[in-house]
């Protein structure tokens, strides 16, 4: 997958359900985490509020440094 940047809840959902995972009433943040994991990456998202992350191939790195700093607002 290439870069994501500011997905919607839609776009996020429908990732999701490429994997088979069931989106429910999970928040983007969980989302995207369980997705991270079926990526075969670490389940981090929004997790990185020093703007440090080790994980330079993920699809999703700069939605995540915008969510991080959101977290910490």
């Amino acid at each position: 997958m290439k870069e994501v940047i500011d997905m919607n809840m839609q776009e996020i959902r429908a990732i999701a359900k490429t994997y088979g995972i069931k989106t429910g009433k999970l928040t983007k943040m969980k989302l995207v985490q369980a997705i991270q994991l079926e990526e075969g990456n670490f389940d981090c998202f929004a997790t990185a509020c020093s703007g440090e992350c080790d994980q330079t191939n993920c699809s999703w790195r700069k939605d995540c440094f915008a969510a991080a700093k959101k977290m910490v607002a």
